[in-house]
């Protein structure tokens, strides 16, 4: 059996069980995070193998909550009891997952795929007391979601994000969450590894690695130091069984802080910087090939016209060594160290050019957003009716985790339940390249095409890697 990547998932039902603790005063004063670094030591004698975490999980506990959502789904009833006049029905599906309040007025951060699609978002606190929350970000792309409860005046018990420490492999950290739905738990192990990249699907997958056990409701948790502070957000493990093999993944508290300050200033989306060129990461091939000591960095593969990269010098086959003096050795990487700094930001890159290594700066800048989205849902009787599509640009392509060097086309985002566009089995993602051999440029040209076709349409799209083509008549 293959490993699986495993996303801490929904649970039916939850047992909104929490802990008893006696709040503590959180370091935490807005979302500023602490600067403390703890003293690392291993421990010098018995007595030492007998402390507690106690103090740590007194500090941070009482921030800690738990977050579940509800949303109403359609179930759809097999046709042959439809000939028995039965039809789809309603049900309703809940997620259940974990959080943590990093300000008193009740601002608390959790992951994306714990409210995702929810209708009613609900969070439990230590106290066991309930709110309903509403959503002031969700960035799917980084997997966080940003939530706010009205504590009517009260002051929460508050989590610091520390963004500023250094977390280093082997050190002690507290995984706090509401695994199963048995109530608030923690578990203990170290850092097992840093940056890991090319574990998850997402655009940004430079993790902290951990042997905490971390299950199903721990998500959105805190992974939390020795110093009581979030140094990241638990949020999938690797599984073969679906519970914790001592394999789980947080996302670092850099990451949670540009989410949080994105909400905190009114943002309803983050704007990252975009380099403007697509890696490819050097295999033992490539450097040999390229007369390498040995494998390292990101190589350039393409540079995007007038982009930040191009303006810069950079060429392809250049290779990325850092940025701001921190190693890449894959696209993952990279783009986690250019897309975590902010726009405007003075970026200094170590590039191999040949046989020469040189410093290059260059201004972080946001993806070019021309042309216009044009957002349209496609209507009147043909194959795509139903279908929701925008003007593909860089910027709307990173936005939604789609290629920003694809070619200039119309991007399907989602499909109407029902429509023709679903039943043609069109899918968001796809790109359509032309109608009937016409080349698509916008979703104007798009609406135009599909109404003076006829009754017969030869459509071409890009799904992923491949173009294919489909016949089509109504």
């Amino acid at each position: 059996m293959s490993l699986r990547r495993r996303l801490i998932p929904a649970m039916a039902l939850a047992v909104l069980a929490a802990c008893s603790g006696q709040p503590g005063k959180s370091s935490a004063q807005g979302v500023q995070g602490s600067l403390a670094t703890p003293e690392r030591r291993i421990p010098a004698s018995a007595g030492d193998m007998r402390m507690s975490f106690a103090p740590v999980v007194r500090k941070a506990a009482p921030a800690v909550v738990n977050v579940f959502s509800r949303r109403v789904v359609r179930q759809q009833v097999d046709p042959f009891w439809e000939m028995f006049g039965l039809r789809s029905r309603s049900g309703v599906e809940q997620s259940l997952g974990s959080g943590a309040i990093v300000r008193a007025d009740g601002l608390i951060v959790t992951n994306h795929h714990v409210i995702a699609d929810g209708q009613d978002i609900q969070v439990v606190l230590s106290d066991r007391r309930q709110f309903p929350a509403k959503i002031l970000l969700d960035d799917a792309r980084a997997d966080i979601a940003v939530l706010k409860i009205d504590a009517k005046g009260e002051a929460l018990p508050t989590l610091a994000i520390d963004d500023h420490g250094d977390p280093q492999v082997g050190d002690l950290v507290l995984a706090i969450g509401d695994p199963f739905g048995v109530g608030q738990t923690v578990t203990n192990g170290i850092v097992s590894a840093l940056n890991r990249t090319q574990v998850s699907e997402g655009d940004f997958s430079n993790y902290i690695q951990t042997d905490a056990s971390i299950n199903p409701g721990n998500s959105g948790g805190p992974l939390v130091d020795m110093n009581g502070d979030m140094i990241g957000i638990n949020t999938f493990i690797v599984s073969r069984s679906g519970s914790s093999a001592g394999v789980g993944f947080a996302i670092p508290a850099t990451m949670v802080r540009q989410v949080l300050n994105a909400a905190v200033g009114g943002a309803h989306a983050v704007v990252r910087p975009w380099l403007g060129a697509r890696g490819q990461e050097v295999t033992p091939d490539i450097a040999s090939s390229l007369g390498l000591p040995k494998p390292e960095g990101v190589m350039v593969a393409e540079v995007y016209p007038g982009g930040a990269a191009e303006r810069a010098g950079l060429q392809p086959q250049d290779i990325i060594l850092t940025v701001d003096g921190q190693a890449v050795n894959d696209p993952n990487s990279l783009d986690y160290a250019i897309g975590t700094r902010s726009v405007g930001d003075s970026l200094k890159l170590e590039v191999r050019h040949g046989k020469e290594v040189h410093t290059v700066t260059l201004r972080a800048e946001a993806a070019p957003a021309t042309p216009a989205r044009d957002e349209r849902t496609i209507t009147g009787r043909n194959p795509l009716t139903g279908a929701t599509v925008i003007n593909l640009s860089p910027a709307a392509a990173q936005e939604l985790g789609a290629d920003p060097f694809a070619a200039r086309g119309v991007l399907v985002t989602a499909i109407a339940d029902g429509g023709l566009a679903l039943r043609m089995g069109f899918q968001p993602g796809d790109i359509i390249r032309s109608v009937n051999g016409q080349p698509i440029k916008s979703t104007a040209e798009l609406q135009q095409a599909l109404t003076a076709a006829g009754a017969a349409w030869r459509v071409t799209i890009q799904r992923g890697q491949q173009e294919v083509s489909g016949n089509f008549r109504l």
